[in-house]
Parts: structure tokens; sequence; C-alpha cells
């Protein structure tokens, strides 16, 4: 099995499921805290589109809100971001503060066997969130939890 992290910001609708397709993506795990986006210039991520679209394609569809960060750590990183004059669509990497509350709050709580089981009939894994860059986005620290655990491949798509 492989994992792939992909983010949407930055990506057109055709290159987002261009990416799944050629990548060969069986299985689409949507690790956000809400499945919406603001506006249209990303609507086809919208939870009940992306899902049909995804069945079109014939990859399945897992949602984990148990591997999205809270409310409460968000917070860390938008204070951390105002203080470096960043916005979530200009950050390139994540902050300590977040990255020990993810740590502390998400994956030392979570069973993350049970995620992996859900994975087992798959064997290209896409974990899915917004940002651009995987290292600006929680995706990634569940993946190289992943890859820690399991020493499965990561990809960033």
């Amino acid at each position: 099995m492989t994992i792939y992290t992909i983010g949407v910001y930055g990506s057109t609708e055709d290159e987002f499921f261009t990416k799944l397709i050629e990548n060969h993506i069986d299985l689409f795990c949507d690790i956000r805290q809400r499945r919406g986006v603001r506006g249209r210039q990303y609507a086809f991520v919208n939870s009940q589109y992306l899902q049909n679209k995804l069945a079109e394609l014939g990859i399945g569809y897992l949602y984990e809100k148990r591997y999205a960060p809270t409310k409460a750590i968000r917070e860390m990183q938008w204070a951390e971001d105002k203080e470096e004059h960043l916005t979530k669509k200009s950050r390139i990497v994540l902050g300590y503060a977040f990255c020990c509350g993810y740590e502390q709050l998400i994956l030392k709580k979570e069973n993350l066997d049970e995620l992996m089981d859900a994975f087992k009939d798959s064997q290209r894994v896409a974990l899915f969130c917004l940002e651009s860059h995987p290292e600006a986005c929680h995706r990634s620290l569940l993946a190289n939890r992943i890859y820690q655990k399991y020493g499965l491949e990561i990809v960033h798509l």
C-alpha cells in the first residue's frame, strides 16, 4: 500500500481529479473538519459533489473526521499565522504549537490500527485536506505517523 497526500488550493477541478486518476488512487480519505469550501473556485471538493465525482471515477470515499484538527488546535495555528503575517493559503509549514497540539490531542489519542484496517482493501490511499503544501497541513503529520508505524511509502501530490 502507498499513502498519497493531496490538497486542493492552487488546483483546478481537472488538475485535481487528473492527479487522482494518474496515480491510480483507489481510496480517497477526507480528513477535513468541515467538508465544504466557501466560494465557487473549489466547489468541486464540497462533500456531495466530491463523493459523486469520486464514485463516477471508481474511487472509494472515506470520511475520517477524527483525524481533523480541533478548533482549539486550529486556533493555535491561526495565532502563529497572525504573528507571522501569513494567510492560510500562503503558509508553507505548520507552526510548532499546532504540531504539538495535533500530536497530543489527535495522534496519541486515536487508534491508527483502526484507520489502517479501513484502508486494508486499498492499494493507493489519498489523504485529503485543503492546503496546497503538505507541510502546511495536518495530512503530512498523519502521513508521517503512518510511515513511522507501518513503513508505508508516502507520496505528496
